[in-house]
């Protein structure tokens, strides 16, 4: 089969929607959530802190072992826990909107705080059934097709949402949002259940064989370098992004200048960037695509800190437009290419019996910087401006370089994981 009809087949259609289930909850606590809260007047500082209600996508390895062990009692062990995470987050999102940044800004955090942990536990499922679906050739075309997915589900909070907002009440944006998580839940019912390894049988084994079987792999120093690693291969990039509508805000363009170029202009850059990533990783392997595509999400930051040197725009004009889609278009090329080989490795790295509970040590790791990190970017930004806080995150995202030197040596695939 050739690398383009293996991009036509069941499995990678299901791997389309399980990454736009995944994908619209982030982007709506990423882009929505702050969109809304600077148009209500709530300062930086507040949006910035904002970023830790999403703590679930951090810690949601420690009740994991809880997926991996249980069935909910209708359709199986991963789509059971799928559906019953989807029709929360349906009620959640539709709710959020009908309160005031105003005067409940704590409740507002709190039920985002609900919806970041129905998202995260969402994400140990489809991540389970995902590596599950797929063999291991499959890794790399079908996390590059669920990443891609993942990244057009933004487009709905970040740019159909917003346009909506200039129109409508937020309540009605919110509730009009929450009915996009009616394809998951479709998708949910119609697929199969995946029966790749015998679960854990008790609770103990569920919550302590995962990490003895990564740390017994190849001994304590090489499961320390591959954590170090899923820390801080995307810190840069994940800060550099954190604060990127009230950015763009704060350079003089409207919501629906956001809305219409903004997103857009990131969104098929990196589609194209992570279908080709994809295709490429069949070829080159994993090991290689994260060298490469890591260097082009590296040097794509620096598009940010000239953008922040030229400053507010008074007026918005086609040049100021262009600039904007432009630099960002540079960026989300770099995020596509160098996200589907970071998921693609994280998949690889995980074993068949403990599949929920490794993912999601894995994957929060990779959501840490976005969590912790993230929230004090609006210090940051008032310390040091937007044009120095760029650079910072380019500084930031060397050490993940580095450490490909030990965990995905050149030219030697696998060699660290296997």
């Amino acid at each position: 089969m050739s690398v383009f009809a293996e991009l036509f087949t069941r499995r990678m259609l299901i791997c389309v929607f399980t990454g736009f289930a995944s994908g619209l909850p982030l982007y709506l606590l990423f882009n929505l959530v702050p969109a809304w809260l600077r148009s209500e007047q709530v300062d930086l500082k507040t949006i910035g802190l904002f970023a830790l209600i999403q703590f679930p996508y951090t810690w949601k390895f420690l009740w994991s072992p809880l997926l991996d062990r249980y069935v909910v009692p209708v359709l199986g062990r991963r789509r059971g826990w799928m559906l019953l995470t989807q029709l929360g987050l349906l009620a959640v999102i539709a709710a959020l909107g009908g309160f005031s940044p105003q005067s409940d800004l704590a409740v507002i955090a709190w039920i985002a705080t609900l919806l970041a942990f129905l998202s995260a536990t969402q994400d140990i499922a489809l991540d389970a059934y995902r590596r599950e679906l797929l063999g291991d050739a499959e890794l790399g075309l079908g996390n590059a097709v669920h990443v891609n997915a993942y990244r057009i589900a933004g487009l709905v909070p970040g740019s159909l949402s917003l346009i909506l907002a200039d129109f409508l009440p937020w309540n009605m944006v919110f509730i009009i949002t929450a009915l996009f998580v009616l394809p998951g839940i479709a998708m949910t019912l119609l697929v199969q259940e995946p029966h790749r390894a015998t679960p854990p049988r008790t609770l103990r084994e569920a919550v302590i064989e995962p990490f003895h079987e990564f740390i017994t792999r190849q001994g304590w120093r090489s499961a320390l370098l591959i954590l170090a690693f899923l820390l801080f291969y995307k810190l840069g990039d994940s800060m550099c992004t954190a604060l990127a509508t009230p950015f763009y805000l704060d350079m003089g363009f409207s919501k629906s200048d956001i809305g219409l170029i903004a997103k857009n202009a990131g969104l098929w850059p990196s589609v194209i960037g992570g279908m080709l990533g994809g295709l490429w990783m069949v070829k080159i392997g994993i090991n290689r695509a994260l060298w490469l595509f890591g260097v082009v999400q590296l040097v794509s930051i620096f598009g940010f800190a000239w953008l922040a040197s030229v400053g507010y725009h008074s007026e918005i004009g086609a040049l100021e437009r262009t600039q904007l889609a432009v630099v960002i278009g540079l960026e989300a090329l770099g995020v596509g290419l160098g996200t589907v080989a970071f998921v693609a490795f994280i998949a690889r790295t995980t074993h068949p019996a403990y599949t929920a509970t490794q993912f999601a040590l894995f994957t929060s790791l990779m959501a840490m910087p976005r969590t912790f990190a993230n929230a004090a970017t609006g210090w940051l930004v008032e310390a040091m401006g937007w044009t120095g806080f760029f650079l910072l995150c380019a500084l930031l995202a060397l050490p993940g370089m580095v450490l490909l030197l030990k965990v995905a040596p050149w030219g030697k695939e696998g060699a660290a994981l296997r």
